[in-house]
């Protein structure tokens, strides 16, 4: 799928820099003849329902000229939001310190969820405190990622 995910990204994200936006990600979930792409944009000064709008126009005005994705499918277009998701290593690295929920796609030591502290990003791993074991995760086995809000 991560091969689906950088054609889309290689779509989008020049859409989205060309908008004055930072694309935090791309997820696309192929669910049988409905898929679901989702973007996430970004800006220091937040993400307006205007901008997610706008940004939704241009990058489906060209996914419907360089159609790739066939089938049925939604596009959504949103904030990462204060749960926001984790795709890169530099992302990982900007939230050391903070809460995070990772689901890896194969079980590690038994497990496949885990939830802890980023304590730093070391060559391609993310090093995730839980209680008292530091787990090395590497960022290709990463599923699925989210910081843990703190109110």
């Amino acid at each position: 799928m991560s091969g689906k995910v950088t054609e889309l990204e290689a779509i989008a994200v020049p859409i989205v820099e060309a908008l004055g936006y930072r694309c935090w990600g791309v997820e696309y979930l192929s669910q049988g003849r409905h898929s679901l792409l989702r973007v996430y944009i970004d800006h220091p000064e937040g993400v307006s329902v205007e901008a997610c709008a706008a940004v939704s126009r241009q990058v489906s005005a060209v996914l419907d000229v360089e159609d790739p994705i066939s089938g049925d499918y939604t596009l959504e277009v949103s904030s990462p939001g204060m749960d926001r998701p984790l795709f890169t290593l530099e992302q990982f690295a900007s939230h050391v310190g903070e809460q995070a929920k990772i689901k890896l796609r194969v079980p590690y030591e038994g497990r496949r969820n885990f939830q802890g502290v980023i304590r730093g990003v070391e060559g391609d791993e993310v090093i995730l405190q839980v209680d008292e074991h530091e787990y090395l995760l590497p960022i290709d086995t990463i599923d699925k990622s989210n910081i843990i809000p703190r109110f």
